[in-house]
């Protein structure tokens, strides 16, 4: 999708660059981070992380998350694009260190505005495993609904894993834009995981 930069009070969102490896790799390698998400394996190595900050698709937004004022790279986020349908799924996740700070909120809802006021998406939506709720609270806190539930689903490390899905479609995104997230609609409780 070439070079992106989205900004946000706290956070830059931006492509992946190379130079992102060194702070990549100890935030993505976490163990915790991988059993919260689909498409992270455990262990994560540094070709993992070469590859998947090479990769080019256009497909795909993928942004790193940096602390705005800083070279601090906290996480990612993206969009996984289907142009036949005009839909994309968003998917998040942080380092273990910010986790609880209201971050992947942030970084979703600006990556949620993108998507449909620049991108013009129909339909965005999301998923996640039924073991970490604070996930869900993310997705609604950005304005998805509850769509379903599905029983054993997906396979991680060999065990079947339920699935919460929610979704956004343009019409009802319209309007939301506009109220700015506040410092207590971003935070969640801080016992709580932060990563689908």
């Amino acid at each position: 999708m070439g070079s992106l930069v989205l900004l946000t009070p706290r956070l830059v969102l931006r492509s992946w660059q190379v130079d992102d490896i060194p702070q990549l790799l100890p935030l993505i390698s976490a163990r915790e981070v991988a059993a919260t998400t689909l498409r992270i394996p455990h262990p994560y190595t540094q070709t993992d992380a070469e590859e998947f900050v090479r990769r080019t698709d256009q497909e795909q937004v993928r942004c790193a998350i940096l602390l705005a004022g800083t070279s601090t790279l906290i996480g990612g986020v993206g969009l996984r694009l289907n142009q036949d349908h005009n839909h994309a799924e968003i998917g998040y996740w942080l380092g273990v260190p910010y986790w609880g700070k209201g971050y992947a909120t942030e970084a979703s809802a600006e990556l949620l505005r993108y998507g449909f006021e620049e991108l013009k998406l129909h339909r965005i939506y999301a998923s996640h495993f039924a073991h970490n709720p604070a996930s869900g609270n993310i997705l609604r806190k950005i304005g998805m609904k509850y769509e379903g539930h599905q029983r054993g689903h997906l396979m991680k490390w060999d065990e079947y894993l339920d699935l919460e899905m929610y979704g956004i479609v343009a019409q009802d995104f319209v309007g939301q834009s506009k109220k700015p997230l506040t410092e207590e609609s971003m935070k969640i409780d801080q016992g709580r995981k932060e990563v689908p």
